[in-house]
């Protein structure tokens, strides 16, 4: 059987890139490490790491297995968590990421909201718009918006959203849009985390569908909404961002809704979290709270 105090040692090492850094993260001695180490890959017969003078290269086997270890830690730790959230609710630490603009208007309200109701959980948030190895970087959950590409992981649609078409009233000026083919020439700005940001499906009016292809190459490029936001603002030119975004901004006038009798397809809201056979209660629970509050 497993001793989890090993597993934990060598993944730290892994993590660390050091004994002696390893040993520190885990507040025990360089030897204690060391030997949990050793007597790891002794119970299982493969030699894990290659150790040098200089530094430390994982083997076949270790890549293997550090990548199955972090797995195990993980649903180790969500079951005590469980266990102990029986008793006196939730505890431990959820650690979450999110883009920075959806982070910091929704997903971080949320979390302290969440945090009254579970005072003895820690949140730890990173604002990323990266789609990370959320088990090689220990996250419980990821907050996505738009459409998932196919993944290994689980999700779980929160809501939708619709995207606007926008641009400032002095572009407009000197730029009129007045129907969807006047948009294949227009001068875009364009976020480079969409699937297919040049081709769009439209709805017109009475559903009338509308295939738009923008034929300019885009003036302005940005995996950022807010610098896109920043750049329809400026008047650089028109920019399909999500209304929970651009709302406040087109209600004061400083940005205007470009063609609305069209629509965009709707984009979703998805908690992405690792397909593990234990998903942990804290994960359940706080995507619940954010499908109501959203």
């Amino acid at each position: 059987m497993l001793n989890l105090q090993r597993v934990a040692a060598f993944v730290a090492v892994v993590d660390a890139k050091s004994f002696t850094a390893a040993a520190g993260a885990l507040g025990q001695t360089k030897a204690v490490v060391s030997f949990n180490v050793r007597q790891l890959e002794a119970e299982l017969g493969v030699a894990l790491l290659l150790r040098t003078t200089r530094r430390l290269t994982l083997t076949e086997a270790g890549e293997s297995f550090y990548r199955r270890s972090v797995r195990l830690l993980k649903e180790a730790e969500a079951i005590v968590d469980d266990v102990r959230c029986e008793h006196r609710g939730l505890s431990g630490e959820l650690h979450i990421t999110s883009t920075s603009e959806y982070g910091a208007r929704v997903i971080v309200p949320a979390l302290a909201a969440f945090r009254r109701l579970h005072p003895a959980l820690k949140v730890r948030h990173v604002s990323s718009s990266q789609h990370e190895d959320l088990i090689s970087e220990r996250f419980d959950l990821a907050v996505r918006l738009g459409s998932l590409a196919d993944s290994s992981h689980r999700a779980a649609l929160l809501a939708r959203f619709r995207i606007l078409l926008v641009a400032s009233p002095g572009w407009l000026e000197d730029n009129p849009i007045r129907s969807p083919q006047m948009l294949e020439q227009a001068d875009w700005g364009i976020h480079t985390r969409l699937n297919n940001p040049f081709r769009w499906h439209l709805s017109g009016p009475g559903q009338v569908p509308y295939a738009l292809e923008i034929a300019k190459s885009a003036m302005f490029t940005s995996d950022s909404a807010s610098a896109l936001m920043a750049f329809a603002l400026e008047g650089g030119g028109v920019a399909l961002l999500p209304e929970w975004l651009v709302n406040s901004a087109v209600k004061s006038g400083k940005l205007c809704h470009v063609l609305p009798e069209f629509e965009f397809p709707q984009q979703g809201i998805y908690a992405v979290y690792p397909d593990t056979r234990h998903v942990p209660e804290k994960v359940r629970a706080f995507i619940d709270f954010l499908r109501k509050r959203i």
